[in-house]
C-alpha cells in the first residue's frame, strides 16, 4: 500500500506521541487500570526496555545502600564476630526483599517473576524472629530513606517479597534474575561484592545492572588510577543494542565503557575467582602459560569481574568451578549482558554462547570464559589444548 503524504505525517505523528507517551508512562507511581497500549505488548518489547532498566537501576542502587550499611557495621565490630555469616544473612535477605518491593511497585505486573537466590523458609523457623525483624527494620529504612515507601512495610511483606523470587525462569515471558549478594565470602572481608540483577525476554538477558559498592571508579589494573583513587563504588547497566554505561553509586552521569582492544594475549592480563574453591586456579594458570600471558592473574570477587572487565581492566577472565557444581543462572546473567553489550564475548569452554532459557541452572561444557573478540580464538584453542592434556580437569 502508497500512502499519501498527509497520511504518513499523520501516521509519524501518531507515533511520536506513542513514544512520548510511553516515556512518561515510567514516572506514572501507580497504575490502577491497563495500560492503553497494552494490546501492543510485543511492539512496546521490541522498542525499548526503558521502564525496566529504570527500575533495575533504581533497585540495585537501594540494595547496595542497605548492603553497605550492613558491611559498615560488620567492619566496625570484633573482629571475632566476622567469622560469624549472620551480617551478611541479614545483608542477602534485606537485598532481596529491596529489589522485590521496587521491581514491583515501579513494574506493577500480574505476572511479575523473579528467578533469585533465597527463600524465606528459614526466616519462618523458630528462632529468627530477632534476624527477621533486623532485616525489616534495614529494609523500612532503605525504603523511606528513598521516599519510595511511605508506610512501613511488616515482617510479613518482607517474607512476602522474599518469597516471590521462587520463580524457576524458562523460556517463556518475561523473568527477573538476581543474586542478591554476589560474592559473600567478600562481602564478610569487606572486599568485592555485587548485586546482580537481569531480565530475561523470551529466555533471552535484554538488560542487566551490577551495582559494586567497593569497586574503585578508576581502574584496579594498576595504571592511571590517580584521579579518581579514593573514589568507590559503580553502576553497571546495559541494554541489548545500546551498549554499557558506568556511572557512580551516587548517581552522577553514566558514561559509556568498552572492553579492552588488546589483541597480543602476551599483553593481556585475566581475572579468575578470588577463592580458589570457586575456580581451579592451576587450569586457569595453565592457559594463562600457554597464551604467554606474562602479568598475574588478578583475584577479586563476584560479578564485579564482569564489570571491570567490561571497562577494560583485565582482558581475559576464566571461571573453571570444580566438579560437580553446577553454575546458577543469577551468577552470570547480569554479568554476561554488562560485558557483551560493551563489546565483549561470553562463552563456555566450548566456545557456545551461555544458554539462560533452561531454568535455574546453566548447563554448559566445564567453564566460562569471557574476553574481546579478537582475542576469543587464540583463548578458546588455548582453553582445549589445556582441557585435553588435562583430562581430570573435565
Amino acid at each position: 500500500m502508497i500512502m499519501s503524504m498527509g497520511n504518513l505525517s499523520s501516521t509519524l505523528g501518531s507515533l511520536n506521541l506513542f513514544r512520548l507517551v510511553s516515556f512518561h508512562h515510567s514516572a506514572i507511581p501507580k497504575i490502577t487500570k491497563p495500560s492503553l497500549f497494552s494490546q501492543f505488548p510485543k511492539v512496546v518489547s521490541s522498542m525499548s526496555y526503558h521502564k525496566e532498566l529504570a527500575a533495575a537501576k533504581k533497585a540495585a542502587s537501594l540494595a547496595a545502600r542497605l548492603c553497605q550499611k550492613v558491611q559498615k557495621a560488620l567492619l566496625q565490630s570484633d573482629v571475632q564476630s566476622k567469622s560469624d555469616k549472620s551480617p551478611v544473612t541479614v545483608a542477602d535477605y534485606g537485598s532481596q526483599a529491596v529489589v522485590s518491593f521496587i521491581l514491583q511497585r515501579e513494574l506493577p505486573s500480574e505476572s511479575f517473576s523473579l528467578v533469585a537466590e533465597e527463600d524465606s523458609g528459614d526466616l519462618r523457623k523458630d528462632g529468627a524472629q530477632e534476624t527477621l525483624a533486623r532485616i525489616t527494620e534495614l529494609v523500612n529504612d532503605t525504603l523511606t530513606s528513598d521516599g519510595t515507601c511511605i508506610s512501613c512495610v511488616s515482617e510479613e511483606d518482607v517474607l512476602t517479597a522474599i518469597d516471590s523470587g521462587k520463580s524457576e525462569g524458562g523460556s517463556n515471558g518475561q523473568h527477573w534474575v538476581l543474586d542478591p549478594i554476589d560474592g559473600t565470602k567478600g562481602f564478610l572481608r569487606g572486599d568485592q561484592y555485587a548485586i546482580a540483577l537481569a531480565l530475561l525476554d523470551e529466555g533471552k538477558v535484554v538488560l542487566g545492572v551490577l551495582a559494586c559498592p567497593n569497586l574503585p571508579l578508576a581502574s584496579i589494573g594498576g595504571q592511571d588510577q590517580h584521579s579518581l583513587h579514593n573514589q568507590i563504588g559503580c553502576l553497571f547497566s546495559a541494554k541489548i543494542g545500546e551498549g554499557t554505561d558506568m556511572q557512580p553509586l551516587d548517581g552522577s552521569s553514566p558514561i559509556k565503557v568498552h572492553v579492552s582492544a588488546i589483541e597480543n594475549p602476551e599483553e593481556a592480563s585475566f581475572f579468575e575467582s578470588f577463592e580458589a574453591a570457586h575456580s581451579k586456579h592451576d587450569l586457569s594458570s595453565s592457559i594463562a602459560k600457554k597464551l604467554g600471558v606474562k602479568a598475574p592473574p588478578v583475584r577479586i570477587d563476584s560479578q564485579a569481574k564482569y564489570g571491570a572487565l567490561s571497562r577494560g581492566d583485565g582482558a581475559i577472565y576464566l571461571r573453571f568451578p570444580h566438579k560437580g557444581y553446577r553454575e546458577k543462572i543469577w551468577d552470570h546473567a547480569a554479568g554476561c549482558i554488562v560485558v557483551t553489550e560493551a563489546g565483549g564475548e561470553v562463552s563456555d569452554a566450548a566456545g557456545n554462547p551461555l544458554d539462560f532459557s533452561k531454568g535455574r541452572y546453566l548447563d554448559l561444557e566445564t567453564g566460562i570464559i569471557v574476553t574481546n573478540k579478537k582475542l576469543m580464538p587464540s583463548l578458546l584453542k588455548a582453553v582445549r589444548e589445556c582441557l585435553d592434556e588435562k583430562p581430570s580437569s573435565l
